[in-house]
């Protein structure tokens, strides 16, 4: 018997384990953990919002794909141009329960490391 039904497999893409505690981190990075929770939801919900927008016009005939690596290299450029307007870093701040408008985003924000 050929039995062909696909396997599935599951990857650890991590190699060291996550700390748990913040403060165990090397680069004692403290985040409130409700806030980190809220930004890593607002940033799946804007992958889910682009993977299901690249869907409907790939399934209306309106974008052509040739292959995998195509619809990952689109979709890349489709969350780089959002996340590089002030629209799509206004709506993480407001997912995150902050009142900004587009218009009072800084896109460059000056990084101050220690």
């Amino acid at each position: 018997m050929n039995d062909s039904s696909p396997v599935p497999l599951t990857f650890d893409l991590t190699n060291e384990p996550v700390p748990a505690d913040p403060a165990a981190s090397p680069f004692r990075v403290v985040i409130d953990p409700v806030m980190r929770a809220r930004l890593r939801r607002a940033l799946f919900d804007l992958i889910e919002n682009h993977d299901q927008q690249l869907a409907e016009h790939f399934a209306a005939g309106r974008l052509a794909l040739d292959s995998y690596k195509e619809y990952i290299e689109i979709f890349a450029s489709s969350l780089r141009q959002t996340m590089e307007s002030p629209e799509g870093v206004a709506y993480l701040m407001q997912s995150c329960g902050f009142d900004v408008k587009p218009e009072e985003v800084n896109l460059h924000p000056e990084t101050r490391w220690k």
